[in-house]
């Protein structure tokens, strides 16, 4: 049998250090390794298989459409890319869609299209507000708009025009703003930045700082989106309408895409402004309509709620019963759990050997994206790996 993971550290980049297991196949909440062994799946692909692995309805539509059409660049029209189009738009508060690769090039879509708005609209602004503790990708420019040192240092010098204010603090978005400024650009709650939920009135103090500024207002929904937090959108939560809002991640159901969406008033790009290659093609559109549309019908985004409950609580007791666990963070199932030691990472290493996959989001901090499909079940068997695995510390 080949050594996989050898042939990983011989060919590939050394880009991330991995966990020491080979995934070769999944199913609902659960994959499979090399050896067999099974493994409850509470990662989801970073908040990306939001069905889980294999869902038939991911399944059915990425092998029907590849029997149909794959690729045909951005030069023509094609239908699944109408549909899922017309499916984000009628069921958000915005009005124009455009679909890339990833949650990046959402992002950098995003920063590119308030700079043009800044140019035709508001004397040439181009500075965008960002927030400490964010991230926002990894090009070049998200990168300098991301909130985190560690991963700007290596790249230094960056791309300018972004300024940084402290995340759910309205008084330093005010401070940083000046006649520079196009736009503020946050997250509803910040997931690689360890699920920090701000108060609740924070994103309507920010809305009502950029309509008072006539700035945009961009709500990067990277994570928070499609379902996670338990509406289908984040910003609903918060009864704040963004100008410029990004997806990835859940869209598709495993299946690389992004997407920007923006206001009418913020729609600004022409032809020949903006573009992408591969983005938007049918194959990833297809998924991304039937992904789409099974969580609409089937109110996913209520279940996950529910669920999202059902496992805080359980956590709460875990943190009544272990001193070290500091607090519960998140909403619906984007959650983390809070370490007073930098001990998450063992304790992944600990509840992947029990059969859980978890992730730990910062060395003290376990962070919980499971598929929004899964059951009682699969929560109460995750945190009684979680309870054996903590009490080994106690």
């Amino acid at each position: 049998m080949e050594n996989w993971q050898e042939l990983e550290q011989k060919f590939y980049m050394r880009i991330i250090n991995r966990l020491p297991v080979t995934l070769v196949r999944g199913k609902g909440a659960r994959v499979w390794d090399t050896e067999g062994k099974e493994y409850l799946d509470f990662v989801a692909g970073s908040a990306v298989n939001s069905l889980g692995h294999c869902h038939p309805v991911v399944v059915k539509a990425l092998t029907e459409q590849a029997k149909t059409l794959i690729h045909t660049s951005n030069l023509f029209y094609t239908i699944p890319q109408v549909q899922l189009a017309e499916l984000l738009v009628e069921n958000s508060c915005l009005d124009r869609v455009f679909f890339c690769n990833s949650g990046a090039e959402a992002n950098e879509g995003a920063i590119k299209l308030a700079r043009r708005y800044g140019k035709l609209h508001l004397r040439g602004a181009y500075e965008i507000i960002t927030t400490r503790g964010s991230f926002h990708g990894r090009t070049l420019a998200t990168v300098a708009a991301t909130g985190q040192d560690k991963h700007q240092q290596p790249y230094i010098p960056l791309p300018d025009g972004f300024v940084q204010a402290d995340y759910d603090d309205i008084e330093a978005i005010k401070v940083a703003t000046s006649n520079r400024t196009c736009a503020v650009m946050v997250e509803p709650i910040q997931g690689e930045g360890g699920v920090n939920v701000p108060h609740d009135d924070y994103l309507k103090e920010v809305r009502a700082w950029c309509d008072d500024k006539g700035i945009l207002f961009i709500l990067d929904e990277i994570q928070t989106g499609i379902g996670r937090i338990g509406s289908l959108f984040g910003y609903e939560q918060y009864g704040v309408e963004p100008d410029i809002l990004t997806l990835a991640k859940g869209l598709a159901g495993g299946v690389p895409i992004g997407a920007l969406l923006a206001k009418e008033r913020a729609s600004v790009f022409v032809p020949g402004d903006h573009g992408s290659t591969f983005g938007g093609n049918p194959l990833v559109c297809a998924v991304g309509v039937a992904t789409l549309k099974f969580i609409i019908d089937n109110d996913i985004p209520a279940k996950v709620k529910k669920m999202g409950q059902y496992f805080v609580a359980g956590l709460e007791k875990l943190k009544a019963k272990f001193s070290f666990i500091t607090e519960i963070r998140g909403r619906g199932l984007l959650l983390a759990l809070g370490l007073t030691d930098d001990i998450a990472q063992e304790l992944v290493l600990a509840c992947l050997k029990e059969g859980l996959l978890v992730n730990p989001v910062k060395p003290n901090a376990l962070r919980f994206m499971p598929p929004l499909i899964i059951t009682k079940e699969d929560v109460d068997e995750a945190l009684g790996i979680l309870e054996k695995v903590l009490a080994r510390r106690k």
